[in-house]
């Protein structure tokens, strides 16, 4: 299949990482990938999803992917599925059109980072990219001193620190890297509330906007929580550690037994 060529950054300009747009929208795709470029970015354009997969298969890279919901032949959703499913773990933020806010929560249950709508300015979806790949790149510091992988274990529940995996009675967990990091705030604040806030800005960032207020970041960290919960009783269907204060957040119940 045709690829189209990436889009080089300018010649002064280092290259802030490379976008993948998948778009059927012939102007809205030229459009947004010259303005991107303009911004430092390299990037790579594709009008159907298949075209996208087939990139990905063939050991293509990208630092982030935005992707269309409504297209022809295989839609984002599915485009979605089927790179998780292949194992390629690429951002994924859905920019499109549909405001509802199931479709929110649809992206973000199937794995997606983020959910833009097309009306948002430009420079709200720059600084969303940019919290996402600068957080993919900054690295990780090697440990001071050999010896066994720093772990936090509360209760029944171990996060090792290296390589982000967690346990539960001793079986694996699968999280992804943002629910790990939520699942391990909550834990080492065992026993205490943590914000809706405060898990939004662990995911998203600092000061992220979300997309529907109060009411967005809200709906954002509800389905995060939802999919931990999922994945802990995935391992122990008894599982009931995290749970809801109504209306400020949620807190992980303090057992060591």
């Amino acid at each position: 299949m045709p690829i189209t060529p990436a889009s080089p950054a300018p010649a002064n300009v280092a290259s802030l990482g490379r976008v993948a747009l998948v778009d059927d929208d012939d102007l809205f795709r030229e459009a947004l990938s010259l303005n991107l470029a303009d911004e430092g970015y390299d990037v790579i354009t594709f009008a159907r999803g298949a075209k996208a997969l087939a990139y990905f298969a063939q050991g293509g890279e990208a630092d982030v992917v935005l992707l269309d919901w409504r297209m022809p032949e295989i839609d984002g959703i599915k485009v979605l599925h089927r790179l998780r499913e292949s194992g390629v773990d690429v951002p994924v933020i859905f920019l499109t059109v549909l405001s509802d806010q199931i479709y929110e929560e649809a992206a973000l249950a199937g794995g997606a980072i983020d959910f833009v709508e097309k009306s948002r300015s430009l420079p709200i979806l720059l600084r969303r990219m940019q919290l996402i790949i600068e957080g993919r790149k900054t690295p990780v510091p090697p440990p001071a001193q050999p010896g066994p992988p720093p772990a936090l274990k509360i209760g029944h529940l171990e996060l090792q620190l290296d390589g982000c995996r967690a346990f539960w009675r001793g079986k694996s967990v699968d999280l992804t890297l943002t629910e790990f990091k939520i699942t391990m705030e909550l834990a080492a604040k065992a026993g205490r509330d943590v914000s809706y806030r405060e898990i939004y800005d662990l995911a998203r960032g600092a000061g992220f906007i979300a997309g529907y207020g109060d009411v967005g970041y809200r709906s954002n960290v509800r389905a995060f929580i939802k999919r931990i919960r999922q994945k802990f009783k995935a391992v122990d269907e008894t599982f009931d550690r995290i749970e809801n204060y109504p209306g400020f957040g949620y807190r992980w119940l303090d057992d060591r037994g």
